[in-house]
């Protein structure tokens, strides 16, 4: 009687852990943060990408957002698009070798955007803000990483900052990653078809029909002169007396 006490004792403790792990949160971090979205472009194109931020805080508001553009990969052309409520600016730096952007040679790039809210324009809780930029020619590598602040109303700051990790697991604060996917070919050499590998040309399609309509022609001329001999013989036979027995 003890032991069963003992386990169902061990049994309600457990179970209470789990209920309050559930409530209280403590199984992870959040998984909601600052993304860019499509995820995906092309090396050497024009993308329009929007950073989505998510507000995480149940008594805080988002008021400021701050993108740092990936020193290893810079954009010679950055703008952003008007958010209703937020102003934004942006911080250039220095490249070298400069960057070609239309037969122009740029010796800067943009760094830093900086969006903040104005009046009562911040993210609140529950809601989520989209900031669009157009950026291009995007360079030849394989991923841009873009570190983020987010900042809150009461002064706390979400750094969205940690690289991808190399076993693909999501690190706790992951920054937003657009991957690069290279350019296709241009001007490649088309594979012929198997029809068209098949296909004879020209002259062998006017040769075949020569030669099948001379073979036409002469099959007819045959059967004609079958047919005529045929009847001289039929009416040579009707002519002809019947010998008798």
């Amino acid at each position: 009687m003890t032991r069963f006490r003992r386990t169902a004792t061990a049994a309600a403790a457990l179970a209470i852990t789990a209920a309050a792990t559930a409530v209280l949160g403590f199984a992870g971090p959040a998984s909601a943060h600052v993304t860019v979205n499509p995820k995906e472009a092309t090396q050497g194109g024009y993308a329009r990408v929007a950073f989505r931020v998510p507000n995480e805080s149940d008594t805080a508001s988002t008021n400021k957002l701050e993108v740092v553009l990936p020193e290893n990969a810079p954009v010679g052309s950055v703008s952003t698009m008007p958010v209703p409520g937020w102003t934004v600016a942006t911080e250039k730096r220095k490249v070298d070798p400069p960057i070609e952007v239309h037969g122009s040679q740029l010796t800067e790039a943009v760094s830093k955007i900086t969006w903040t809210a104005t009046g009562d324009a911040a993210v609140k809780p529950g809601q989520f803000q989209e900031f669009p930029v157009s950026m291009g020619p995007l360079p030849k590598v394989d991923t841009m990483v873009f570190k983020v602040l987010q900042t809150y109303s009461d002064g706390n700051i979400s750094r969205w900052i940690d690289d991808p990790a190399p076993g693909g697991e999501e690190p706790e604060h992951p920054a937003p990653v657009l991957a690069l996917a290279a350019a296709a070919p241009e001007g490649g050499a088309a594979t012929p078809t198997a029809a068209a590998v098949a296909a004879p040309d020209d002259d062998d399609d006017d040769e075949g029909n020569g030669l099948a309509v001379g073979l036409g022609v002469a099959g007819l001329v045959a059967g004609l002169a079958g047919l005529v001999l045929g009847g001289l013989a039929f009416t040579r036979t009707r002519r002809e007396p019947v010998a008798k027995a």
